[in-house]
């Protein structure tokens, strides 16, 4: 897949490492010089300028771009730059602050396909928004921990358990929780677990594939 990321921050440059590591192809866009040679120095293809001016973004060919994050630290710079990906027919993936409030989200959830907020959820959540939120391992977090997306089956036996209840093997934690079509955040002791619903696990490399059966209901 083909990837355009807008901010080549402490979220944007992690994003990127790990979507190429994976195999993807990356393009950055940043306003800093310094950033850009960064990525440049980096392997990545780059290009500088202000996304929001004309004629920036119209050096890549949105055409052939599977999914756009817009991850810079400014709001306003961030939706622009969906707003040009959805005319694309790119997946739009939009970073909000650490100003978040539910209003802010609400005014601009129905125009991008997933907002984010790094500061709970890193390079990880933008990483896996990006792909559509499905299983993945998004990224190491240190030698020997991982974390993982899982989108809950209806068959999982951890359907109609709240997240204080379920105990996973090797110590694996879930630090986020998203109903169906919604952003993951810090789950409540209390929140019950529904088919469609999306966990994010922490976890040991090795406890990996026993997290993921308990979790999916495999045999």
């Amino acid at each position: 897949m083909k990837f355009l990321i807008v901010g080549y921050g402490r979220v944007g440059r992690r994003t990127a490492q790990v979507l190429a590591k994976e195999g993807h192809e990356v393009i950055v866009n940043d306003l800093d010089p310094e950033e850009v040679e960064r990525a440049r120095a980096e392997g990545f293809e780059t290009i500088h300028g202000d996304a929001e001016r004309d004629g920036v973004l119209e050096r890549v060919d949105l055409g052939t771009v599977d999914a756009v994050g817009a991850l810079t630290s400014d709001l306003n710079t961030n939706f622009a730059v969906c707003t040009v990906g959805n005319h694309f027919g790119c997946r739009t993936v939009m970073r909000i602050d650490d100003d978040y409030r539910q209003e802010i989200y609400e005014r601009y959830a129905g125009d991008v396909d997933e907002v984010i907020y790094p500061e709970r959820l890193g390079a990880a959540g933008a990483k896996t928004a990006l792909l559509g939120g499905d299983f993945n391992v998004v990224g190491e977090l240190a030698e020997h921990l991982q974390m993982l997306s899982v989108t809950i089956a209806a068959e999982s036996p951890a359907v109609g358990k709240r997240v204080s209840e379920v105990k996973l093997p090797g110590g694996a934690n879930i630090y986020a929780h998203g109903n169906r079509g919604e952003p993951m955040q810090i789950p409540l002791p209390t929140t019950t677990i529904n088919p469609g619903d999306r966990l994010a696990v922490i976890a040991n490399q090795e406890s990996l594939e026993a997290v993921t059966e308990q979790l999916m209901g495999a045999t």
